[in-house]
């Protein structure tokens, strides 16, 4: 699967070439994680009067956005790649934890609490894509493992 970014006098450049889709899920997993940061559900843990659960929050979601973004340029080792990608499964289940533990304190679902409730969703949508693309990375290694046993 290939994207080209940008055409110049009809002529295709590739200056900005994605060449495996779960490129394309890990970015939308930093957009997604990144974009908790505006949501209400970030706002209510910063709101928080104690002060380990904002820190946390804040640290976990960092971690959890900017793991993707290492991993689409760790696209040379896949091992790596599989590895890092693990490692922000974790963070970003703590997360979905963290994000699911503040709407649950918030109170029950009502007309109030929607914005928080998108912010759980982004999450877990994030979540989704991240498992995905772990998914697509185990594919290309089995499928490169299966072409050097026809060499």
């Amino acid at each position: 699967m290939y994207f080209r970014a940008f055409e110049f006098n009809g002529n295709l450049t590739s200056v900005f070439v994605i060449q495996r889709v779960q490129s394309v899920f890990l970015f939308l997993t930093f957009l997604l994680n990144g974009s908790v940061f505006f949501n209400a559900l970030y706002q209510r843990a910063i709101e928080d009067p104690s002060q380990w659960i904002p820190i946390t929050f804040t640290a976990v979601l960092i971690v959890a956005a900017l793991f993707p973004l290492a991993c689409i340029f760790l696209y040379n080792n896949r091992q790596i790649q599989l590895r890092f990608v693990n490692i922000s499964l974790l963070f970003n289940v703590v997360m979905l934890g963290f994000g699911i533990g503040l709407f649950v304190t918030l109170g029950t679902l009502g007309n109030y609490l929607w914005k928080e409730a998108v912010g759980v969703g982004l999450i877990l949508v994030a979540l989704i894509f991240q498992w995905y693309s772990q998914k697509k990375i185990k594919d290309d290694i089995e499928l490169v493992n299966s072409m050097d046993r026809i060499r």
